[in-house]
């Protein structure tokens, strides 16, 4: 790893805004930098974070017990934490969370500073968009790492990220950021979700290319408000004109069809790139649309011209994805045959219209839609091809917004002929609870219990109980989980895979792969 300059707690000061050397010497040196005390050892720089559930003040004594060398602390704690080891120097700022960013970003050496890093935010799309451009930007040539749900990705290494959430802690952020640049990166590709910009995850990431795919009232359990919601993502946009100038023009990608677009733009100088299939905006765009079960094939209209292109992801929204990604490919620098190229070469995504082929005369696809407009989106694009019964698995996670049972009851209830309401994460709350509200949306929207859709707790009896119903022509579709490797219950997490269970209940039903 390259390791900055200087690594003392006085160059550490000078860097982070409001940052108070309370106790030790400045001439100390920072060995590593952590924020789970149980990390904590020799050398360590401790951030002390208040968090949802705990605040990491209180666990100072264990750090300072493991050896730490120092602790970044609030201000508001400096008198009650002086009682600590004098082992232990302490570092006051005003607000931990933001300070750990730009302690993150000075411990690593600013990696963003070191490529051109490209910013994807948005309700949906993320990681298909994410994917696709990787393939965009390999195709011109360029060397690319990837930050985003589904795995880390860049020359010579690729791997599951180790947490669920799309944006990890700051720390966590340029880790990987210098390893990307380590490895000879020329591009990072990093999915900025709206927790992860308004938790200062993503602060000093030091973007140059923002793109904007979609927004729909989700996440309202944290951000309360659409209008929050939107100004969360708006400030991946902002970050564009306090970024490090790299000598590379500064882009602002928008979805022109999408009615947050201009509040995107506004909050920017960069240079706009619209993307879009109905506004007149939009000059990235596509035509002679051909949708097919297994893809998509389309002309693709630049600034820089056009060209035939395909991907291998069926449905209108992932060509709108696609061309997300071209409008960024097209602020990269990337000519209209290289973006053709890429988007046609691109493989499929991880638990994105998942086929599970198994030998059975049925359709089975998993999918990550979690939200009551994604699953809306996946349903008509598989009744549009569907030659018998379309028959889905649905649930809504436990502690997230409420209003997304609301939604995939009822888009469940709208679009499918058979709905099987289960489980998926229900954290704290109680399962049965979450399941019957969904059932109660349904019947809401006409739907009757046990003729329409049943509820089954247990996720891979829901699966199971899906497929022992299809028949040939059928089409099973199941989300919510898609590429993730885990359920949570409670504070623990289980391992769980979608596509393992599916696969091991067809070879039950006696069909083999």
């Amino acid at each position: 790893m390259t390791k900055p300059v200087d690594r003392t707690l006085g160059s550490l000061v000078a860097e982070v805004p409001g940052a108070r050397l309370v106790r030790g010497s400045p001439d100390t040196v920072v060995q590593a930098l952590e924020y789970d005390s149980r990390q904590a050892k020799q050398g360590s720089l401790f951030i002390a974070v208040p968090g949802f559930v705990t605040d990491g003040h209180t666990y100072l004594p264990q750090v300072a017990a493991a050896g730490a060398a120092a602790a970044i602390v609030q201000a508001d704690h400096v008198d009650s934490l002086l009682v600590l080891p004098e082992t232990l120097a302490l570092v006051s700022v005003p607000a931990t969370r933001p300070a750990q960013a730009s302690a993150a970003a000075w411990f690593y050496g600013h990696p963003g500073r070191e490529m051109v890093v490209i910013g994807v935010t948005g309700t949906d799309g993320k990681t298909t968009t994410s994917h696709l451009l990787t393939s965009v930007l390999e195709a011109a040539g360029g060397r690319v790492g990837r930050l985003g749900t589904v795995d880390t990705y860049f020359p010579g290494e690729s791997g599951k990220v180790t947490d669920r959430m799309t944006s990890p802690e700051a720390p966590e952020v340029q880790r990987l950021l210098r390893r990307f640049a380590d490895a000879g990166c020329e591009f990072a590709i990093v999915e900025s979700t709206s927790h992860g910009l308004a938790l200062h995850r993503m602060d000093h990431v030091e973007y140059d290319v923002a793109v904007f795919t979609n927004i729909t009232g989700d996440h309202l359990d944290f951000h309360k408000t659409f209008d929050a919601y939107r100004e969360a993502k708006g400030l991946l946009f902002a970050a564009l004109d306090s970024a490090t100038d790299k000598g590379v023009a500064k882009a602002a990608v928008v979805n022109a069809d999408d009615p947050s677009a201009n509040a995107m733009l506004w909050r920017t100088s960069a240079l706009p790139i619209r993307f879009g299939l109905e506004s007149r905006e939009a000059e990235v765009t596509a035509r002679n649309i051909v949708l097919r079960a297994d893809g998509s094939d389309f002309r693709l209209e630049t600034p820089q011209g056009r060209a035939d292109a395909s991907i291998a992801l069926p449905a209108l929204f992932n060509v709108m994805n696609a061309l997300a990604a071209a409008g960024a490919g097209v602020a990269c620098g990337a000519s209209v045959q290289e973006i053709a190229r890429g988007l046609t070469e691109a493989p499929g995504v991880p638990g994105r219209m998942e086929r599970i082929v198994a030998g059975q005369p049925f359709e089975v696809i998993v999918d990550y839609a979690h939200t009551g407009d994604a699953v809306r989106k996946v349903l008509e694009v598989l009744r549009a091809v569907c030659k018998g019964q379309l028959i889905v698995v649905v649930g809504a996670a436990g502690e997230r917004d409420p209003g997304r049972r609301f939604g995939v009851g009822r888009a469940a209830a709208e679009g499918a002929d058979f709905s099987v309401f289960t489980n998926e994460d229900p954290r704290s709350e109680d399962p049965t609870a979450i399941v019957r509200e969904i059932g109660r949306h349904a019947e809401g929207a006409g739907k009757t219990r046990g003729s329409d859709f049943i509820e089954v707790e247990d996720r891979r009896e829901a699966i199971a109980a899906a497929l022992e119903r299809a028949r040939a022509g059928d089409i099973v579709v199941i989300l919510g989980k898609g590429h993730e490797k885990s359920m949570i219950y409670g504070l623990q997490s289980v391992p769980w895979d979608d596509r393992d269970v599916t696969r091991e209940e067809l070879g039950r039903l006696g069909h083999a792969g």
